[in-house]
């Protein structure tokens, strides 16, 4: 199992209308908390007179860390049928927010269920949900003279690097797809003044 149901990119501003009240769906791919609480404040910053900003999310392979956010409605009747919706979708390291401003006519808890389960229905149905292999990141450090060898070994697992510091050591780290974790690491032992370790 390397790998994952997710959306493409960004889904902003699917309008939903229910008596009055307005609903606008987002819906972000994240891969951590730094990126959920960037979305979530860019959300409340651009909506700073919303009644409601409610919201779910999933992360991690199995969806093993999740929240469902009622922001202030009656319990279970906003952040719960977000999070069904994901569910549904059988999508992770998702973050679904649902802005609400309120219209002047309450809906029940029953309403408000049906219009948030809706708000996010519609927001994901816009969404491109695509297959994600899961990725580990690989520090490496090796003698200078041994660049060459390193980087065609990275390309040769369509490795991305994402740090080069080149000193006496040289350190690279790269993130890889995880399935070829093995493969890489069984490569690297081979080496000589080569040392590796996978960080997740």
């Amino acid at each position: 199992m390397f790998n994952f149901k997710t959306i493409a990119s960004p889904v902003e501003n699917i309008l939903l209308k229910e008596k009055g009240s307005k609903f606008i769906g987002f819906a972000f791919p994240v891969n951590n908390e730094e990126e959920l609480k960037s979305a979530l404040e860019k959300i409340r910053s651009e909506h700073p007179k919303a009644t409601h900003h409610c919201y779910a999310f999933r992360m991690g392979l199995n969806g093993e860390n999740y929240r469902a956010n009622d922001d202030g409605e009656p319990s279970g009747s906003a952040g719960l049928p977000i999070y069904n919706q994901l569910l549904a979708n059988e999508i992770t390291n998702v973050l679904v927010i649902s802005v609400r401003y309120y219209g002047g006519t309450k809906l029940g808890v029953s309403g408000l269920v049906k219009a948030y389960k809706e708000s996010a229905k519609i927001t994901l149905e816009e969404a491109e949900i695509i297959i994600r292999e899961l990725e580990t990141h690989i520090e490496i450090e090796f003698n200078f003279n041994q660049q060459n060898l390193i980087f065609t070994l990275l390309a040769k697992y369509d490795a991305k690097v994402l740090q080069f510091d080149a000193d006496e050591k040289c350190i690279v780290t790269a993130s890889l797809k995880l399935s070829q974790k093995e493969s890489i690491s069984e490569k690297l032992s081979e080496m000589q003044y080569v040392s590796f370790d996978f960080i997740d």
